[in-house]
C-alpha cells in the first residue's frame, strides 16, 4: 500500500498541541491531530500525573474530544512527538485509534526533527481486534 504525505494542516496542528504538553516526568512531549471524516481535526496532547498510571496520552485525548464533539469516524492521525526519531502510538493508542479508524487510515508520525515515519492501521496493529467483532445481542 503507498502511504500519501501527511496533510500539512493536520500537522501544524499537532505541532502546536505537541508544545502544549504537560510532561514534567518524562519530558516527552506528545502532540496528536485527527481529522475526521466530516473533515473536523481535533488534537490532544500527552498529560502526565504524578501517580503514573493516571497520565493520559495524546491520541486518547484527541479520541476524547473527537467523541465528546458528535464524531465517530478516523480519516487520518498526525502524531508529533520531541526527539529525531519519529514516536509511534503506544499499544494502548493503537487499540484506541482502531476503534473509530478503518485499516486504510493512515497514522502519521513525526518527529521534533521533522523526520516521518507513516503507516496504514492494519500495519501498525495488525491482525486487530475492532468492534465489528463482537457479537451483537439478539432479541429475544
Amino acid at each position: 500500500m503507498s502511504v500519501r504525505e501527511p496533510d500539512s494542516e493536520l500537522v501544524a496542528a499537532a505541532r502546536r498541541v505537541h508544545l502544549q504538553a504537560y510532561c514534567p516526568y518524562s519530558n516527552y512531549r506528545v502532540g496528536a491531530a485527527i481529522r475526521t471524516t466530516s473533515g473536523a481535526v481535533v488534537v490532544g496532547c500527552n498529560v502526565e500525573n504524578a501517580a503514573y498510571p493516571l497520565g493520559s496520552c495524546a491520541e486518547a485525548g484527541a479520541i476524547a474530544a473527537m467523541v465528546a464533539g458528535g464524531e465517530r469516524e478516523i480519516a487520518e492521525v498526525v502524531v508529533v512527538t520531541d526527539g529525531d526519531q519519529p514516536g509511534t502510538p503506544c499499544g494502548g493508542c493503537r487499540q484506541r485509534l482502531r476503534e473509530f479508524a478503518g485499516p486504510d487510515v493512515v497514522v502519521h508520525s513525526v518527529a521534533a526533527s521533522g523526520a516521518t515515519w507513516s503507516s496504514a492501521m492494519a500495519e501498525l496493529l495488525p491482525h486487530s481486534f475492532g468492534p465489528e467483532f463482537l457479537i451483537e445481542e439478539q432479541a429475544p
